[in-house]
């Protein structure tokens, strides 16, 4: 997948399983994460360079991105705007 422009495409991190007391938490009330990695990035838009690379973790709004699947594996194409923080 080789995204255009300023696009990225960001792995997202699972859901969280267990509260930090150990309360499970089931499908139904999982937050959608917002954390993820980079796996791969476009070239950038209007002679602007990116400013994230692959590999990096990254943080993004909770609304962010476009959900796609491939291969059985689930991504987000995002704008690298909606990027809020290299972790």
């Amino acid at each position: 997948m080789k995204p255009i422009n300023d696009r990225v495409v960001v792995k997202a991190a699972p859901a969280e399983e267990k509260t930090s007391g150990g309360i499970i938490i089931p499908d139904t009330a999982k937050e959608k994460p917002q954390r993820g990695e980079v796996v791969a990035v476009g070239p950038g838009k209007d002679g602007n360079a990116m400013t994230v690379s692959v590999g990096d973790t990254v943080l993004y709004g909770k609304y962010a991105g476009q959900e796609v699947t491939l291969e059985g594996k689930d991504y987000l194409i995002m704008r690298e705007d909606d990027i809020l923080v290299i972790v």
